[in-house]
Protein backbone atom coordinates (compact mmCIF):
# COMPACT_ATOMS: atom_id res chain seq x y z
CA UNK A 1 0.00 0.00 0.00
CA UNK A 2 1.14 3.27 -0.70
CA UNK A 3 2.61 5.67 2.11
CA UNK A 4 -0.04 8.36 2.63
CA UNK A 5 1.93 12.30 2.64
CA UNK A 6 -0.62 14.98 4.35
CA UNK A 7 -0.41 18.18 3.18
CA UNK A 8 -0.96 21.41 5.20
CA UNK A 9 -1.59 24.49 3.43
CA UNK A 10 -3.80 27.75 2.86
CA UNK A 11 -7.19 28.66 1.27
CA UNK A 12 -5.76 31.86 0.15
CA UNK A 13 -3.21 31.37 -2.73
CA UNK A 14 -4.58 32.14 -6.03
CA UNK A 15 -4.50 29.76 -9.18
CA UNK A 16 -2.17 32.65 -10.69
CA UNK A 17 -0.06 33.27 -7.48
CA UNK A 18 3.67 31.80 -6.93
CA UNK A 19 2.88 30.18 -3.55
CA UNK A 20 0.16 28.24 -5.70
CA UNK A 21 2.71 26.87 -8.10
CA UNK A 22 4.84 26.15 -5.55
CA UNK A 23 1.94 23.84 -4.34
CA UNK A 24 1.35 22.50 -7.29
CA UNK A 25 5.08 21.31 -8.06
CA UNK A 26 5.19 19.55 -4.78
CA UNK A 27 2.05 17.74 -5.05
CA UNK A 28 3.23 16.88 -8.97
CA UNK A 29 6.53 15.51 -7.28
CA UNK A 30 4.84 13.54 -4.98
CA UNK A 31 3.30 12.15 -6.85
CA UNK A 32 6.22 10.97 -9.46
CA UNK A 33 7.59 9.52 -5.96
CA UNK A 34 4.63 7.23 -5.30
CA UNK A 35 3.11 8.69 -2.39
CA UNK A 36 -0.90 9.02 -2.45
CA UNK A 37 -1.54 12.94 -1.03
CA UNK A 38 -4.34 14.13 1.01
CA UNK A 39 -4.90 17.63 2.02
CA UNK A 40 -7.67 19.69 3.69
CA UNK A 41 -9.63 19.06 0.42
CA UNK A 42 -10.71 22.77 -0.90
CA UNK A 43 -8.83 25.80 -2.61
CA UNK A 44 -5.77 27.75 -2.24
CA UNK A 45 -2.52 25.64 -1.78
CA UNK A 46 -4.68 22.51 -1.14
CA UNK A 47 -5.99 22.68 -4.76
CA UNK A 48 -2.71 23.49 -5.98
CA UNK A 49 -1.35 20.28 -4.26
CA UNK A 50 -4.06 18.53 -5.07
CA UNK A 51 -3.81 19.05 -8.98
CA UNK A 52 -0.37 18.88 -9.09
CA UNK A 53 -0.59 15.03 -7.46
CA UNK A 54 -3.49 14.25 -10.18
CA UNK A 55 -2.06 15.51 -12.37
CA UNK A 56 1.07 13.22 -12.33
CA UNK A 57 -1.34 10.60 -12.31
CA UNK A 58 -1.39 10.46 -7.90
CA UNK A 59 -4.49 9.82 -6.01
CA UNK A 60 -5.46 12.45 -3.85
CA UNK A 61 -7.41 12.69 -0.40
CA UNK A 62 -9.47 15.28 0.45
CA UNK A 63 -10.45 15.27 4.34
CA UNK A 64 -13.70 18.07 4.48
CA UNK A 65 -16.14 19.28 7.07
CA UNK A 66 -19.34 20.44 7.32
CA UNK A 67 -18.10 22.79 9.67
CA UNK A 68 -15.74 24.83 7.26
CA UNK A 69 -18.27 24.49 4.86
CA UNK A 70 -20.50 26.92 7.05
CA UNK A 71 -17.46 29.15 7.99
CA UNK A 72 -16.67 29.37 4.20
CA UNK A 73 -18.58 27.70 1.86
CA UNK A 74 -16.79 26.28 -0.56
CA UNK A 75 -17.14 22.61 -2.23
CA UNK A 76 -13.83 19.88 -2.37
CA UNK A 77 -11.54 20.92 -4.96
CA UNK A 78 -12.17 19.46 -8.50
CA UNK A 79 -9.24 17.01 -8.18
CA UNK A 80 -10.17 15.18 -4.66
CA UNK A 81 -10.53 11.26 -5.99
CA UNK A 82 -11.75 10.49 -2.44
CA UNK A 83 -13.20 12.96 -0.18
CA UNK A 84 -13.61 12.05 3.95
CA UNK A 85 -15.89 13.90 5.34
CA UNK A 86 -16.02 15.39 8.99
CA UNK A 87 -18.66 16.95 10.61
CA UNK A 88 -16.44 19.53 12.73
CA UNK A 89 -13.26 21.32 12.22
CA UNK A 90 -11.71 19.25 15.14
CA UNK A 91 -12.06 16.13 13.72
CA UNK A 92 -11.27 16.71 9.68
CA UNK A 93 -7.76 18.54 12.14
CA UNK A 94 -7.39 14.91 14.00
CA UNK A 95 -7.83 12.99 10.98
CA UNK A 96 -5.10 15.08 8.89
CA UNK A 97 -2.67 15.01 11.70
CA UNK A 98 -3.40 11.13 12.62
CA UNK A 99 -3.60 9.15 8.94
CA UNK A 100 -0.45 9.87 7.34
CA UNK A 101 2.93 8.49 6.95
CA UNK A 102 4.82 12.07 6.72
CA UNK A 103 3.35 15.52 7.18
CA UNK A 104 4.59 18.65 4.54
CA UNK A 105 3.63 22.29 6.25
CA UNK A 106 3.27 25.00 3.49
CA UNK A 107 3.11 28.50 5.06
CA UNK A 108 -0.55 29.27 5.74
CA UNK A 109 -2.70 30.61 8.63
CA UNK A 110 -3.98 29.51 11.65
CA UNK A 111 -5.51 26.17 10.33
CA UNK A 112 -2.10 25.57 9.50
CA UNK A 113 -0.43 26.40 12.07
CA UNK A 114 -3.04 24.67 14.53
CA UNK A 115 -2.09 21.37 12.13
CA UNK A 116 1.82 22.17 12.43
CA UNK A 117 1.16 22.04 16.61
CA UNK A 118 -0.76 19.46 17.09
CA UNK A 119 1.60 17.38 14.70
CA UNK A 120 4.53 18.43 16.58
CA UNK A 121 3.01 18.07 20.14
CA UNK A 122 1.88 14.24 19.07
CA UNK A 123 5.48 13.69 18.02
CA UNK A 124 7.24 14.91 21.31
CA UNK A 125 4.52 12.71 23.52
CA UNK A 126 5.03 9.55 21.65
CA UNK A 127 0.98 9.73 20.75
CA UNK A 128 1.49 9.42 17.28
CA UNK A 129 4.36 7.23 16.25
CA UNK A 130 7.69 8.62 14.65
CA UNK A 131 7.28 9.68 10.84
CA UNK A 132 8.79 13.36 8.94
CA UNK A 133 6.95 16.79 9.90
CA UNK A 134 8.55 18.80 7.19
CA UNK A 135 8.03 22.83 7.24
CA UNK A 136 8.41 24.31 3.57
CA UNK A 137 9.94 27.55 3.28
CA UNK A 138 11.22 30.61 5.04
CA UNK A 139 8.05 31.37 6.39
CA UNK A 140 8.21 28.21 8.63
CA UNK A 141 12.54 28.75 9.02
CA UNK A 142 11.27 32.33 10.34
CA UNK A 143 8.95 31.36 12.75
CA UNK A 144 10.96 28.36 13.90
CA UNK A 145 13.61 30.82 14.96
CA UNK A 146 11.64 33.02 16.58
CA UNK A 147 9.74 30.40 18.87
CA UNK A 148 12.25 27.78 19.65
CA UNK A 149 13.97 29.16 22.78
CA UNK A 150 16.39 26.96 24.55
CA UNK A 151 14.60 27.21 28.08
CA UNK A 152 11.29 26.19 25.95
CA UNK A 153 11.89 24.02 23.37
CA UNK A 154 14.67 21.08 23.65
CA UNK A 155 17.02 19.98 20.84
CA UNK A 156 15.51 16.69 20.63
CA UNK A 157 12.02 18.04 19.80
CA UNK A 158 13.47 20.33 17.57
CA UNK A 159 14.62 17.25 15.71
CA UNK A 160 11.23 16.52 15.34
CA UNK A 161 11.37 18.77 12.40
CA UNK A 162 13.27 19.45 8.98
CA UNK A 163 13.22 22.90 7.70
CA UNK A 164 12.81 22.27 3.96
CA UNK A 165 13.90 25.30 1.45
CA UNK A 166 12.11 23.48 -1.61
CA UNK A 167 9.69 21.19 -2.57
CA UNK A 168 12.06 18.95 -4.19
CA UNK A 169 13.99 18.91 -0.55
CA UNK A 170 10.73 18.61 0.87
CA UNK A 171 10.20 15.02 -1.39
CA UNK A 172 13.71 13.98 -0.79
CA UNK A 173 13.47 14.23 3.01
CA UNK A 174 9.98 12.39 3.16
CA UNK A 175 11.60 9.44 1.22
CA UNK A 176 14.82 9.02 2.77
CA UNK A 177 13.04 9.00 6.49
CA UNK A 178 10.15 6.41 5.24
CA UNK A 179 12.92 4.23 3.20
CA UNK A 180 14.92 4.35 6.58
CA UNK A 181 11.98 3.80 8.91
CA UNK A 182 11.26 0.85 6.91
CA UNK A 183 14.27 -1.06 6.14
Amino acid sequence: MPYVVAVFGSSAPAPDSEAYEDARRLGQQLAEAGFVVATGGYGGTMAAVSQGAAGAGGHVIGVTSGHMERYRPMPANEWVAEEIRHESQRDRLLHLVLNNDAMIALPGGIGTLSEVALAWSLLQTGEIAARPLVLLGPTWRETIRVYAQAEYIRPRDLDLIYLATSAETAVAYVKQSLAARNG
